[in-house]
C-alpha cells in the first residue's frame, strides 16, 4: 500500500473513530431535547417515533407549575458561594502546600474527594441540625465545600508549583510581605488555573443531588432536587423530567462551551507545569 493511501486510511479511521465516540456521548443529550417535546404517549411509544408534532406543554409545566426560577436562582446562589467560599480556603492551602512542598497534607485534602460523599452525610445532617442550618444556604455551601474545595486545591497546586521561587523572593525584597506576594504576584500569574478551577467547580456544585437532597427544604430547594420530585411512586412524568432535565443541562453546557479554551488552556497548563 503507498503512503498516499495508507494515509488516507488513517485519516477515514480516524474519522470514524471520533464519530462513534460523539454519537455514544451525545446521543442520550440528542434524546433528552427530542423527548422534552414529546407528550407522554409518544415518549413511552414502541417502537420510537422519530417524526412527530412537537409540543411545549412539557416547558410550560416546569416553568408555571413548579417554580422553576426559585430553584434556579437557588441553584445558582449555592454554586457561586461555595466556589467562592472554595477559593477563600483552597487558594492559600495549596499555596502552602506548593510553596513548603506539603505533600502529604495535599493527600489529606484529595482523600476527602475520595471517600463517598454519602458517608458525610449523616454527621453533616446532625450538625446542621443541632444548629438549626438545614434548609438554609449556610449549610448546602458548607457541605459542596467538600466537592469543590479539594479540586480548587489540586489544580492550583500544579500552578503555584511552577512560578519560580525567585519571583516571590524579589516581591518579599521590594517590600511585600508572603500574603502580599500571594497577592499582588503569585494571583495575577495563575489566571487560567484561577478560570478553570473556578468554572468546573461551579459545575461540579451545580450539579450536586446527594448532598441537596438531605439539607434542603422548601426555601432552599435546587434544580436537582427539584427534578427529581418529577418521580413518584405511580408514575413517572418523562416530559417534564426530560424538560427539566434540558433547562438544568443548558446553562452548564454554555457556559463550557464560552469557555472551553479557557478550561483546555488551564487544564493542560496544568498537567504540563505538575
Amino acid at each position: 500500500m503507498s503512503r498516499g493511501r495508507l494515509r488516507t486510511l488513517v485519516s477515514v479511521l480516524h474519522g470514524l473513530g471520533v464519530a462513534v465516540v460523539l454519537a455514544v456521548f451525545l446521543f442520550p443529550f440528542a434524546w433528552m431535547v427530542m423527548s422534552s417535546f414529546k407528550t407522554q404517549v409518544q415518549i413511552t411509544a414502541t417502537p420510537p417515533q422519530w417524526i412527530w408534532q412537537p409540543t411545549l406543554e412539557n416547558y410550560v409545566e416546569v416553568l408555571q407549575a413548579q417554580r422553576f426560577g426559585t430553584y434556579i436562582w437557588n441553584s445558582f446562589v449555592v454554586a457561586a458561594g461555595s466556589t467562592l467560599a472554595g477559593f477563600v480556603l483552597g487558594l492559600p492551602a495549596a499555596y502552602a502546600i506548593a510553596r513548603y512542598r506539603q505533600h502529604g497534607l495535599g493527600m489529606v485534602i484529595l482523600v476527602a474527594r475520595i471517600v463517598p460523599g454519602i458517608t458525610f452525610l449523616v454527621p453533616w445532617y446532625i450538625f446542621f441540625s443541632k444548629l438549626k442550618l438545614v434548609d438554609t444556604y449556610t449549610a448546602l455551601i458548607l457541605s459542596h465545600l467538600l466537592v469543590v474545595m479539594p479540586f480548587i486545591v489540586w489544580v492550583m497546586i500544579a500552578f503555584f508549583e511552577a512560578i519560580p521561587t525567585e519571583v516571590i523572593e524579589a516581591a518579599m525584597v521590594d517590600g511585600c510581605t508572603e500574603a502580599g506576594a500571594f497577592w499582588r504576584v503569585v494571583l495575577p500569574i495563575s489566571g487560567p488555573g484561577l478560570v478553570t478551577s473556578g468554572i468546573l467547580a461551579f459545575i461540579f456544585s451545580w450539579n450536586n443531588f446527594m448532598f441537596s437532597v438531605i439539607l434542603t427544604g422548601a426555601r432552599t430547594k435546587t434544580l436537582p432536587v427539584a427534578i427529581f420530585n418529577f418521580l413518584s411512586y405511580s408514575e413517572i412524568n418523562w416530559g417534564a423530567l426530560m424538560a427539566a432535565a434540558v433547562i438544568i443541562t443548558l446553562p452548564v453546557v454554555i457556559l463550557g462551551l464560552v469557555t472551553q479554551r479557557y478550561i483546555v488552556r488551564g487544564l493542560t497548563a496544568g498537567a504540563v507545569k505538575g
